[in-house]
């Protein structure tokens, strides 16, 4: 499989980054998202995170700018990356969608981070090119992808994921499709737990993320890396797991849900565990 002209969905934090990589890559990019205004910021945003990677000897800016179009609509395209809100309905409603505007040959990615593929497969009629490709934030600097098989995806379409995740200078690495997967059925338990040692008052968040950091080698504190991922994305993979694996470890700490109600999302609101500028 050819993966000349990706479609990426979503044009926030993570649907941006994936069309920059991807871009930078030398494929051409329509970057689409429902929301209005979302693009030019996604692609205002690209901008910047290329400058900076530019004055480290990265490539040209407008170079690769010049790979990604903004798209009013899902459009035709060798494959699609899926980049939006973590809710298995609306992914359910895009994969639909775009199982009726892709070629037949086309592949269907997702980028989520816990919703089954297999279930965002049934919305299409080729479940068998249906995958997960989850990348981690932030895209253009860290290494790995996620590959993640449904019930039916095909062994080709597995093999061809894994290799343009190579070629985009990452390392894939296979998970089944299980809730969570592997990465945040480890993270988010972790996060979980830093929260109740900050609602039951063993220590400050400042204390709680620096013996993280000092002392298992971690590059950022579990609090900060939630505000980082957003308390909004972190509380629904949690309820993802704690359904699907019927365990009552995984349900998200009471002042996880606490601070989303009240607004304390992370870095995306300006204020989580931590108030940023």
């Amino acid at each position: 499989m050819e993966f000349e002209h990706v479609l990426v969905v979503g044009a926030g934090q993570m649907g941006g980054g994936i069309a920059q990589v991807v871009a930078a890559s030398g494929r051409r990019v329509s970057l689409h998202d429902a929301a209005p205004g979302a693009v030019e910021r996604g692609i205002d945003a690209i901008r910047k995170s290329l400058t900076k990677l530019a004055e480290k000897g990265g490539e040209d800016p407008d170079e690769v700018l010049s790979r990604i179009a903004p798209a009013d609509d899902l459009v035709a395209a060798d494959l699609m990356i899926e980049a939006i809100v973590e809710n298995a309905d609306v992914k359910r409603a895009i994969f639909g969608r775009a199982d009726e505007v892709l070629p037949a040959t086309a592949v269907l990615a997702s980028n989520t981070s816990s919703i089954p593929i297999t279930l965002l497969a049934a919305a299409t009629s080729r479940p068998e090119r249906v995958i997960g490709m989850h990348f981690f934030n932030p895209v253009p600097v860290l290494k790995l992808v996620e590959v993640i098989r449904g019930l039916e995806t095909s062994d080709e379409t597995t093999a061809a994921i894994s290799a343009l995740a190579r070629d985009l200078g990452k390392t894939p690495a296979e998970a089944r499709d299980l809730p969570g997967f592997v990465s945040n059925r480890i993270l988010m338990p972790f996060i979980n737990e830093a929260a109740y040692v900050l609602l039951e008052g063993v220590a400050d968040p400042e204390a709680i993320d620096t013996i993280a950091k000092l002392g298992f080698a971690h590059p950022m504190g579990p609090l900060a890396l939630a505000d980082l991922i957003g308390l909004d994305t972190c509380v629904a993979i949690m309820e993802v797991l704690h359904e699907g694996l019927g365990n009552p470890k995984y349900a998200p700490c009471p002042l996880l849900r606490q601070y989303v109600q009240a607004g304390r999302l992370g870095r995306k609101s300006g204020r989580g565990f931590y108030t940023y500028a």
